[in-house]
């Protein structure tokens, strides 16, 4: 589909599903090179990354757990700035090489709240893996390792990304109309 009404918004078509999962196979080849043997806990941060995270982990090749965070920052098509964790992480991480997965990285405000909350447990390293960046709407320094693909600051959905709970379920990813 070239365009999609979410909601009350009309979205135009953006990244395809190709595109996405190209640029995901790639980053799951970087990471199987770097994180061979050091059997790394992957900790998930949803509603948004389920989609990027699946096909994240059919690629990973490596010895690994998945775990799973909610923590959101949005609502309708702006980040709210307050990060709420709705719930926790379970395992023990002390001494552990831990990736973040994240759907997109915009202000980073999600990021820097996770990687202060995760370094309280004294993990042997942090890596951060998003599937989109947004570099021009960053507000905090953060360092990502591995990022499938950078864009512009549009409002998108689709591939797990949503406006107000719709359109996670889109295989492509879709910008809003101007």
């Amino acid at each position: 589909m070239k365009t999609v009404k979410v909601k009350d918004k009309e979205f135009e078509l953006f990244l395809s599903q190709e595109t996405i999962e190209k640029a995901i196979a790639d980053v799951a080849e970087k990471i199987n090179k770097d994180l061979a043997g050091k059997n790394p806990l992957f900790i998930c941060v949803l509603n948004g990354s389920f989609m990027y995270a699946s096909e994240l982990m059919k690629r990973v090749s490596i010895p690994s757990e998945v775990s799973f965070v909610k923590m959101s920052s949005y609502k309708g098509t702006a980040s709210t700035g307050k990060i709420k964790e709705v719930y926790g992480l379970e395992e023990d991480i002390k001494g552990r090489t831990i990736v973040i997965i994240e759907d997109i990285v915009d202000t980073g405000h999600t990021i820097v709240q996770m990687l202060d909350q995760l370094a309280c447990d004294e993990p042997k390293e942090i890596l951060v893996s998003a599937m989109l960046l947004k570099p021009a709407a960053l507000k905090h320094s953060v360092k990502l390792d591995y990022i499938a693909l950078e864009i512009p600051n549009d409002f998108i959905v689709g591939y797990g990304l949503d406006y107000d709970g719709y359109g996670r379920n889109l295989p492509d990813i879709y910008k809003i109309k101007g």
